[in-house]
């Protein structure tokens, strides 16, 4: 069997046709989609993470992580124009690499979604407590805090992921303006936070500001990359878009414009308000307002973090659903996992498993250890994509790009030494888990994939025609 076969462009134009997901998504729903996913988590809680490692030098580490994904973006697009289908570097790894390359990163993509949505839903849990806190409301530790810190379980988180993943269920369509109201609410509470916030930025808690130095403000980026993978999943919906060569460059674009300047003005003020040592990692934001005696406007920050993470969190378990779905069409996992409910066009079975693996590991693990797993999958799968465009220019010239990545190979290059250094900032635990995952992965793909692949199939029709 050759582990290294790899699927055409009729292939995807042919899967495409058959999936039976409706084309209903325009530029604007894409790029409301990775701003609902990236202005979330990252900017409500990712920022008081990043400013214990960096100091107020955590606006650096956003910087070092912005031009990262901004590099990721332009590579991404190029990929999504040429091959429009769901999957995202799964299926460009498909036809770039071949099967066994596209296995390994549909499966760390596995890792990067479920753990991001769970660290989402965590995330969510914290801020939730943390506004009811506000009102006098406290809920027990036991139902509130993974077992790892000294809880029972994390119940809010179980609750909203599986509130998530019936939106999904319903269909995309209708996600996608629940999603885009979301996110017109939280950026109009953010731009609050800011316009409050800068009224009462102190220089002095900017002294020093890099107390850990350029290790500390690494460190610091390696984390809070975790903020910025949500425009991952706006290729995700290339499928589902009505004009995707046109539309997924352009809500990209739109996307990571937006995304930058609102988390770089956030993290400045942030450590300008509160010295960085007191900001509240799991209440950021409504935090520091509540610090400063700004009760209304940290409720009201509150209430718009509480609401703006619902949509991180469609946007995350609708990717993860995605590129389970693709491949589970590709035969690599059962395909009845794929299969698209008739009522709501969506695939039911995929949404529902993906929910309840979600909703176990945000309410039993800690968000720590839950951000730096879906940081090292996220990267290692950007890599990928960046060596797909150089190999791509070479082994497919011909084919219609409609975008194409400035500076190739220049541009692709430089996205993978920014990865690959970030990846090295994170702890070697993380590098350990990782390495376990891979291996479990390389296990079901020999025992499994390998023999269930539609390609594989395809083979051995072939060998037998020719028998």
């Amino acid at each position: 069997m050759n582990i290294f076969r790899k699927k055409s462009v009729e292939d995807f134009r042919d899967a495409a046709k058959k999936s039976g997901l409706k084309k209903k998504l325009s530029a604007f729903d894409l790029a409301a989609l990775g701003i609902g996913s990236v202005v979330g988590t990252g900017i409500f809680v990712a920022t008081g993470q990043g400013s214990q490692l960096a100091g107020p030098a955590v606006t650096l580490s956003f910087i070092i992580a912005a031009i990262t994904s901004a590099l990721c973006a332009l590579t991404y697009s190029e990929l999504a124009t040429m091959f429009p289908v769901a999957g995202s570097t799964y299926s460009y790894s498909y036809v770039a690499f071949g099967e066994i390359w596209a296995w390994l990163i549909g499966w760390n993509l596995i890792l990067e979604y479920l753990v991001s949505g769970a660290a989402v839903a965590a995330g969510w849990s914290g801020t939730f407590v943390g506004m009811l806190k506000d009102y006098g409301i406290n809920l027990p530790t036991a139902i509130t805090s993974s077992p790892l810190s000294g809880g029972i379980v994390d119940l809010p988180a179980v609750i909203i992921t599986a509130v998530v993943t019936w939106l999904l269920y319903i269909g995309v369509s209708e996600s996608a303006k629940i999603n885009n109201i979301i996110v017109g609410v939280k950026i109009f509470v953010i731009l609050v936070f800011i316009f409050l916030g800068v009224t009462h930025v102190n220089p002095v808690n900017y002294h020093p500001f890099a107390p850990f130095g350029f290790k500390g403000v690494m460190s610091g980026a390696a984390i809070i990359f975790f903020a910025f993978i949500g425009f991952d999943a706006v290729s995700t919906a290339a499928e589902e878009t009505e004009n995707p060569k046109r539309d997924v460059p352009l809500g990209l674009g739109i996307c990571m414009i937006l995304v930058i300047i609102l988390y770089i003005a956030v993290s400045l003020i942030l450590t300008g308000m509160v010295p960085f040592k007191l900001i509240d990692v799991n209440n950021a934001l409504p935090g520091a307002l509540s610090r400063i005696g700004i009760t209304w406007g940290s409720a009201l920050v509150g209430a718009g973090a509480v609401l703006g993470m619902i949509s991180t969190l469609l946007v995350t378990l609708y990717g993860q659903i995605r590129i389970f779905m693709v491949m589970s069409r590709d035969g690599l996992l059962p395909k009845s996992f794929a299969t698209i409910t008739k009522k709501y066009s969506t695939p039911g079975r995929c949404t529902i498993i993906t929910g309840i693996v979600t909703s176990i590991m945000a309410g039993f693990l800690p968000l720590g250890m839950i951000m730096d797993l879906c940081n090292i999958g996220t990267l290692s799968a950007f890599i990928f994509v960046s060596l797909g465009v150089i190999i791509l220019r070479k082994s497919m010239p011909n084919i219609e790009r409609k975008f194409k990545c400035p500076g190739v190979p220049f541009t692709p290059i430089l996205t993978i030494i920014f990865c690959l250094y970030l990846m090295m900032s994170l702890p070697s635990v993380t590098w350990i888990r990782f390495a376990i995952w891979t291996a479990i992965g390389t296990a079901i793909y020999f025992m499994y994939g390998i023999k269930h692949s539609t390609l594989n199939n395809r083979e051995d029709i072939e060998s037998k025609k020719k028998a």
